[in-house]
């Protein structure tokens, strides 16, 4: 592998198509596409300024890096990419990505971001400003992460999420075998029209959860008082620690609680309406 130290590139395309190459210390100055069409490359301790500086890569491994408010777009239609203790600067990163797995990562910038990916691990992350997170994208593993910004993880299928704190509201829409773990999800309108999603010890908050979901599963879960209405027009079977403040039109399944303040069953709850409600410190005792 050549490796090649403390240099300086700018303008369009410096190093396109290049192969086993190794940058330390290396900085990519303002122009694109540094590094389209690569394969087998590693970035340690590189600083990068241009826009869409990793398209089109097979095989790249990012250790201690910055990527700038310049380096917009850096890394999509590529496979294979490793990153570690890397901050990363620039918006609408990781577009058409598949088999990556980030580590002590920073995105402060994080719109539009992770889409249309697969094959994602994520360990000890942290996103801000991070709306519209993971559209369309599956196959996720994190663990021990934070994310600050709204519309999260919308058309997902296939993910685990493990000791995270979501303060996102519209969460998990539309989303297909999404399981968390241990978790805090804040955020109004969580996950509605899911399938298969569980939630297991974790608090959720913010207004109308879980609404018009199929296949819900929560288990030893706790609620806010904010979360209010919850479960309109949803199957699901529910364990919850505490109280709930409301609930309103359970499609079908089954709720205990330790109390719920304000159960509405109306004429607009949808067939079959046959959700069992129980209550009481044991949840035996059926409303």
């Amino acid at each position: 592998m050549k490796t090649i130290r403390d240099e300086e590139f700018g303008g369009e395309r410096p190093l396109f198509a290049s192969r086993d190459i190794r940058l330390e210390g290396v900085v990519i100055h303002a122009g694109e596409s540094a590094l389209k069409n690569c394969s087998n490359i590693e970035a340690v301790g590189c600083r990068f300024e241009g826009k869409y500086p990793f398209w089109h890569v097979d095989g790249f491994r990012i250790y201690d890096c910055l990527f700038t408010a310049g380096a917009r777009a850096a890394l999509w239609y590529s496979r294979g990419l490793e990153m570690n203790d890397t901050l990363v600067e620039a918006p609408k990163m990781f577009r058409e990505l598949h088999d990556l797995s980030l580590e002590n990562v920073r995105i402060p910038d994080a719109a539009e971001t992770f889409w249309h990916c697969s094959g994602v691990r994520l360990r000890d992350v942290e996103v801000a400003n991070a709306d519209y997170l993971f559209m369309h994208s599956s196959d996720i593993d994190i663990d021990g992460y934070r994310q600050n910004g709204n519309y999260s993880f919308q058309y997902c299928r296939n993910v685990v999420i493990r000791n995270a704190v979501l303060n996102t509201k519209d969460a998990f829409w539309n989303t297909e075998n999404v399981t968390v773990y241990d978790s805090e999800i804040n955020g109004e309108y969580l996950g509605w029209h899911s399938r298969g999603l569980r939630l297991v010890n974790c608090r959720i908050s913010g207004t109308q959860p879980l609404c018009y979901a199929s296949g819900l599963v929560l288990e030893n879960c706790t609620f806010a008082p904010d979360a209010d209405l919850a479960f309109e027009d949803s199957d699901l079977v529910a364990d919850i620690r505490g109280a709930v403040t409301s609930v309103k039109n359970p499609r079908s399944g089954s709720i205990a609680a330790d109390y719920v303040g304000d159960l509405i069953l109306d004429e607009n709850v949808k067939a079959p309406a046959d959700c069992r409600i129980r209550t009481g410190s044991y949840a035996q005792t059926d409303r």
